[in-house]
């Protein structure tokens, strides 16, 4: 085989891939695959891969007002987050008189703005505010809490639609701060004794106690009941009990039948909810929960007050302190002849928060 040959011979080998070895040990030529850098470089891409022009590439990025406006609120969450729990542990400090305050005390500030639209009412707008400071002590069995609202003064029909309504269909309540003491009735059984007040003038002192328990009544259903008794100085006192039956159902359902009664004192009558509750986490950032429920009161007779349905959809928008929902709700009020009437809530929450259950 001649010269000429053997160099023929070895570009076309070079060309299709193939390596031919020396004395059966090294290779003569080695083909290496451009990087990946190279490949992708934005020289080496085809022009109909951009939406742009070529030389609009090298131009320096501009800042847009959806860009402003994102970038200021996580700057928001990750200030106002760290000065939220600061307080709390400042407050943990304050009041225990340890030097250093105990970790993941759950005082938390939520924010939010909601619109409603209704058969015939246009959308509004209205900011929402809820907080809670929940201080423990270093002895962990006293906390302090002072939250902005207090359930006992809120309404059982309004509580349990609490996700359907917007800040100016909700009833006005005053914050209340309160010293509560927690222990345990033998293995099983939580029990709270809280001894406070409302932060208005003139204030209204106010004491309650909590009593709840947990059974596996079986390898599929839960069972968990609460007993709540109140009283305050100037609206009276007042008993609560509250059972939920639950279980999973399959696909990543979860259901759960709650039955609630609470004594009103003031109008001396029993009100009562029943709610089907429906609820599925459908990806990391989504869940979905379908509810069915009926309310009742004991005057002028047993009665149904109203029937109602809802579905939330609710979204982590970024990390685990933005979030968006949607709610279309549908209920029949008997002061409306049982008239349907329906509803979209759009709702933008945002937690600042040391450490929250934002299921």
């Amino acid at each position: 085989m001649g010269k000429n040959t053997l160099v023929v011979l070895g570009v076309l080998l070079a060309v299709s891939g193939t390596v031919i070895p020396a004395h059966a040990a090294d290779p003569v030529f080695i083909i290496k695959d451009p990087a990946v850098r190279d490949v992708l470089s934005p020289e080496s891409l085809p022009p109909d891969f951009y939406d742009f022009s070529p030389e609009d590439y090298w131009l320096e990025p501009r800042d847009t007002y959806w860009i402003i406006a994102s970038n200021w609120v996580l700057r928001q969450e990750r200030t106002q987050g760290s000065r939220i729990q600061a307080l709390g542990e400042w407050a943990d400090r304050t009041f225990s008189g340890a030097d250093a305050g105990l970790p993941n005390n759950e005082s938390y500030l939520r924010l939010g703005f909601a619109t409603e639209s209704e058969y015939g009412d246009p959308a509004q707008l209205d900011p929402e505010a809820r907080f809670r400071l929940d201080i423990p002590t270093v002895e962990e069995k006293l906390r302090l809490v002072i939250e902005s609202e207090s359930d006992e003064l809120i309404p059982l029909a309004e509580r349990r639609r609490n996700r359907q309504l917007t800040e100016e269909e909700r009833s006005e309540t005053e914050a209340t701060g309160a010293l509560r003491y927690l222990s345990e009735v033998g293995d099983a059984i939580n029990l709270s004794n809280d001894v406070g007040v409302r932060l208005r003038f003139p204030t209204d002192a106010f004491w309650r106690v909590t009593a709840d328990k947990r059974w596996q009544l079986d390898d599929s259903w839960n069972l968990k009941a609460e007993q709540r008794l109140f009283y305050f100085h100037q609206d009276g006192w007042g008993t609560r009990t509250w059972l939920g039956v639950g279980r999973d159902i399959g696909n990543g359902w979860k259901f759960l039948s709650a039955s609630e009664m609470e004594w009103v004192h003031d109008k001396r009558k029993f009100e009562m909810a029943q709610t089907l509750n429906f609820h599925k986490r459908l990806n990391n950032r989504a869940t979905l929960s379908p509810r069915l429920g009926m309310l009742g009161e004991s005057q002028p007779t047993w009665r149904q007050t109203s029937v109602f349905a809802d579905v939330t959809y609710r979204y982590r928008l970024h990390s685990d302190w933005l979030f968006g929902e949607i709610i279309p709700a549908l209920e029949f009020p008997r002061d409306e002849s049982f008239k349907d009437r329906g509803s979209l809530i759009l709702r933008i929450e945002l937690y600042f928060s040391g450490t929250i259950d934002r299921s």
